[in-house]
């Protein structure tokens, strides 16, 4: 098994464990339901409301919370994540073996695993899957697409000299070897991330899974990504209807334990009251990302509403591809007009955390001496003028519309908040919203054509680069920056398998991004969720790691 990471993880995942939230208080006084929360007349449709439309349904081309939400019912990695926690766990892997120079892992794989077509899941499978993502060529490694390939795996084939990856081999049925050009301390944890869920090669044939079109900033997806994904998991997809539901069925051959729910339906309602509506109405049996004003007022009619622990960022970020962003003296000025205290109390919910740096306090490598710009709008002004804007300037400012995310709850209150902050110092904002799916992020992540924006980050995995890493290890269009030195800092970082050396090399890496300033890290908000009573117990994760199969209900 491989050890050294898994310490690393355990050290900081501790301290964000939450656990199976256990509904017993509000369910033990409504009744029903035996000790282990089973009940011989179960309704087996569990009705989620979603707070948009999946951005498809092949996670190997998403990077966002409602697509992996759906993607983690059908498909299943290599490695999950051990309940309640952000540790990595064996799941289709059994086990695996680390080579002493860090640079190959031979994974065991469970046996009697069957893809949702009716083909094995084998050795063969397992490298299929690593030789697609390592072979996309054009649209397909664009980062609106490829995010977290490109972000962790850092190039394809046709870039071997960056790339990360390096072969695959079958062993035999049961163990495949994953060889890597480098070391890479969180490559188990990442392997987690439902983006390198095992997908049946037959189906992603069959269907042309990367027949993607369109162009980086809008692009379109293939007949398998809308309508035939083809995993190991315990629920099997049954049909997607575009602003309005996507359904899924319990897999009658699944390896696993079925759990009480038959079928899912995650009905997307975008808007925050009407979720909570749907909720009261008994329409649906419960949804995320509850509005911060709501959750008193749910709990106090008897819904069970549960939070989970802060392991998100909320940041502002800034794209120096614009030339004022580029100037250092106006990116500073924009941190010292932010009151992140503010913008917290009047606007985020209960229990979220003043944010320091782009990292939870709870991951390695948190630096409590992180150079900070604190709340002084008059040097705001000062370093305006300094920077050549002394009447001001004029920013775009871009936000998602219509959404609610984990770290980002409310994302148009947030940024009539922040925009009233900047325009009291001379910043003048024009407003750019824009729909989040496809939209938003398409804007942000495949273009130059944004200026501040607002965007977040629930972790995957308790690992350093899966948050610093993301955002800054290599030119992005988000960013639009070039620093060589930080890149390479967070290349070595990466790759370091002592711990004390490896928290080392991220104190001095967060304190390179405090004063480098590429974005304003705003706050950790504390998601909620509520459910209807009948929910006994619900598999919540930190890490958003939730499979519907470990629900429990009462009637």
């Amino acid at each position: 098994m491989l050890h050294t990471s898994k310490r690393r993880l355990l050290a900081g995942a501790a301290a964000v464990a939450i656990g199976a939230v256990v509904l017993t208080a509000c369910a033990s006084e409504r009744g029903g339901g035996d000790e282990t929360g089973e009940a011989s007349d179960v309704d087996s449709t569990f009705v989620f409301a979603a707070s948009n439309d999946p951005s498809g349904l092949d996670p190997a081309f998403a990077s966002d919370g409602e697509t992996f939400r759906v993607a983690r019912q059908i498909f299943e990695g290599l490695v999950g994540v051990e309940p309640g926690t952000a540790d990595p766990a064996p799941l289709l892997a059994e086990s695996w073996e680390q080579s002493e120079d860090g640079l190959s892992y031979t994974f065991t794989l469970k046996e009697g695993v069957t893809f949702h077509d009716g083909t094995d899941f084998n050795a063969e499978a397992v490298c299929a899957n690593f030789e697609r993502w390592y072979n996309w060529t054009g649209l397909a490694q664009s980062e609106s697409l490829s995010y977290y390939y490109g972000s962790l795996f850092k190039g394809f084939a046709d870039s071997p000299e960056t790339a990360v990856y390096e072969s695959c081999t079958a062993d035999d049925e049961t163990h495949a070897t994953v060889t890597l050009t480098q070391p890479f301390a969180g490559f188990i944890a990442a392997l987690s991330l439902p983006a390198f869920s095992m997908q049946s090669p037959t189906a992603l044939a069959e269907y042309d899974a990367d027949g993607v079109g369109g162009t980086e900033e809008s692009p379109t997806l293939s007949e398998y990504a809308n309508a035939h994904p083809t995993g190991t998991g315990p629920f099997v997809f049954d049909e997607w209807a575009p602003g309005e539901q996507v359904t899924l069925t319990a897999y009658p051959e699944y390896w696993g334990e079925q759990g009480q729910v038959e079928e899912i339906i995650f009905r997307t309602i975008t808007d925050t009251t009407a979720r909570r509506q749907a909720l009261e109405s008994g329409s649906i049996d419960g949804y995320d990302l509850v509005a911060p004003a709501d959750t008193a007022a749910l709990e106090e009619a008897g819904y069970n509403v549960m939070q989970r622990d802060p392991f998100t960022i909320l940041y502002l970020g800034m794209n120096q591809a614009v030339p004022e962003l580029a100037n250092p003296l106006v990116r500073q000025a924009i941190h010292h007009a932010i009151d992140k205290e503010a913008l917290v109390t009047q606007v985020l919910p209960e229990g979220t955390e003043v944010a320091s740096q782009f990292i939870p306090p709870v991951v390695t490598g948190w630096n409590e001496d992180v150079t900070t710009y604190d709340y002084d709008p008059e040097r705001a002004k000062e370093l305006l003028a300094e920077a050549g804007y002394p009447d001001g300037l004029t920013l775009m400012f871009n936000y998602p519309t219509n959404v609610s995310r984990p770290y980002m709850p409310n994302p148009e209150q947030i940024f009539t908040n922040l925009a009233s902050q900047l325009e009291a110092v001379g910043i003048t904002v024009t407003p750019a919203g824009n729909e989040w799916n496809p939209a938003y992020l398409d804007r942000i992540q495949g273009g130059a054509d944004h200026g501040l924006h607002l965007l977040g980050w629930t972790g995957d995995y308790n690992d350093t680069d899966n948050f610093v890493g993301v955002f800054f290890g290599q030119a992005s269009n988000e960013w639009g920056f070039d620093n060589p030195e930080l890149f390479e800092a967070l290349t070595e970082a990466r790759g370091t398998a002592d711990i004390e050396e490896q928290t080392a090399q991220y104190l001095a890496i967060n304190e390179m991004i405090a004063e480098f300033n590429p974005g304003v890290p705003l706050a950790h908000p504390a998601p909620s969720l509520a459910f209807d009573p009948r929910v006994e117990s619900y598999p919540a994760s930190p890490v958003n790691d939730e499979v519907f199969n470990q629900i429990v209900l009462t009637e």
